[in-house]
């Protein structure tokens, strides 16, 4: 026997034991493929990726606090008036696990980073008793500096102050960046750290990538906005990205609540006192939120399902604002099936996203999506980084989650879906002024295309379930 003819039955021993193997794991038919792929041409090296970021579901501890659903449960708003659609959506989550729609007195939106910042500062600055915040990515950069401080004088002040951050997504949020936190008193943790029993155990891929803020209990804040300069105008001026945060006020926020909550219990074993971060509210207000979150331990993933749902039940309009697109084919099929049922189904992406294989992949799906009648612009410069939709009038979604597969099922994620038709029709407006700095995808545009990209966008396209 050959060198070669060993080596190729060992190859053929390789790939049909780790294919049975992968199979066993119960993944998408889709990744499941990508990944035999990847083993079958990589047999090392794709073991070794595969180890790091391949498992498909995180068994995280179970949180002691399960209290703390039950008390976001017992506090919802009764009788809620919602439009049909919208209820079946918002039960669909609650259905899934995730907080019971809720009243709130107060929304409001931003489009910028500086705004944001300015009330999230000023929030922080009113807080009587707790500031809780988690981000992905926190640099030590001016923004990142001025909340740090801020942080610093309420904690000396009395108020009971709680970071989490992404050990990943803020590499440069260090121990002697935060040591002026620790050392007023702020509790500071770090969300999956990178170990040797983290590598081991394949845990890379599981990231916090939510942004939150909660004041009190009763001031919330989440979005796409991270504490970087490259949000900021003052610092980033015209290279500032483009994105939208939100700020509500009420008994809704007791869902940001309960998922920084979780996640701190993750992060550092806590099991802090709940009363006191729900405090009693008359669950009053016009307008009515849900909080959604979604993430690897979780076997429904809430939020890929209110998207799929919400595009696959509008009458009149889809608007979509996303910085990555690589949906997969659920997701896909509702959008191109919205369009042919005559629903204007509008897309928005950067022009030039800050992963050129994802952009690629992105890029993919343009002509099928554009011959069915969606209507795909491509924002910038600036990055354009908000993850807002808008179904109908009645309904928006702003968030932390993007239109992949990570933020679907690998990344812990948050949204609220708000009913109604004035933040519909703010973010309609909103929409409508980005597109004064987009370009339209057009069939001819897109046969123009080189063959040299189409083929790099094809192979981009392949990797998708697991990008």
């Amino acid at each position: 026997m050959t060198f070669w003819t060993a080596f190729s039955i060992l190859e053929l021993l390789w790939v049909i034991g780790f294919s049975v193997w992968l199979v066993l794991q119960r993944r998408s038919p889709v990744a499941t493929i990508a990944w035999i792929t990847v083993l079958a041409w990589l047999p090392v090296v794709g073991i070794a990726v595969y180890q790091f970021f391949g498992p498909p579901r995180l068994r995280r501890k179970k949180l002691r606090r399960a209290k703390a659903k039950s008390v976001v449960a017992a506090r919802r708003s009764a009788q809620l008036p919602l439009v049909e659609d919208v209820g079946r959506l918002m039960r669909l989550a609650e259905s899934a696990g995730e907080s019971p729609p809720a009243r709130v007195r107060k929304i409001d939106l931003y489009n910028n980073g500086d705004d944001a910042y300015d009330a999230i500062e000023a929030a922080i600055a009113a807080a009587e008793h707790h500031v809780h915040l988690e981000y992905y990515i926190w640099e030590a950069d001016q923004t990142g500096t001025r909340l740090r401080d801020l942080l610093v004088e309420r904690a000396r002040s009395g108020v009971e102050c709680r970071v989490l951050v992404d050990a990943i997504g803020s590499p440069r949020a260090k121990r002697r960046f935060v040591a002026p936190m620790v050392d007023a008193g702020v509790r500071v943790a770090w969300f999956n750290p990178l170990t040797l029993g983290t590598l081991r155990m394949g845990l890379v891929n599981f990231r916090t990538h939510r942004k939150i803020v909660v004041c009190d209990g009763r001031v919330g804040f989440t979005g796409g906005i991270n504490v970087t300069d490259v949000h900021a105008a003052r610092q980033s001026r015209d290279k500032a990205w483009r994105d939208t945060h939100a700020r509500i006020e009420g008994v809704a926020v007791h869902g940001l609540q309960r998922l920084f909550l979780e996640d701190w219990h993750f992060a550092t074993d806590d099991d802090a006192p709940v009363d006191e971060y729900f405090p009693n509210d008359p669950g009053d207000g016009d307008y009515i939120v849900q909080v959604l979150g979604s993430g690897p331990d979780h076997t429904l993933f809430p939020i890929h399902k209110v998207y799929f749902s919400a595009i696959a039940a509008a009458d009149e309009r889809v608007l979509i604002t996303t910085p990555y697109f690589v949906p997969d084919e659920p997701v896909l099929t509702a959008l191109t099936t919205a369009s042919l049922r005559g629903v204007d189904v509008q897309l928005l992406v950067p022009k030039e996203g800050d992963s050129a294989l994802v952009s690629a992949a992105a890029r993919s799906y343009f002509e099928e999506l554009v011959a069915v009648g969606v209507k795909i612009y491509e924002y910038g410069p600036p990055m354009l980084h908000a993850k807002t939709m808008v179904i109908d009038n009645e309904l928006s979604i702003v968030g932390t989650a993007n239109m992949d597969n990570r933020s679907f099922r690998l990344n812990f994620e948050c949204a609220l879906a708000i009913a109604g038709r004035q933040t519909a029709d703010l973010l309609a407006t909103w929409f409508q002024e980005d597109l004064k700095k987009a370009r339209p995808v057009t069939r001819a545009g897109q046969k123009k295309v080189p063959l040299r990209q189409r083929t790099l966008e094809s192979v981009a396209r392949l990797l998708s379930p697991i990008l």
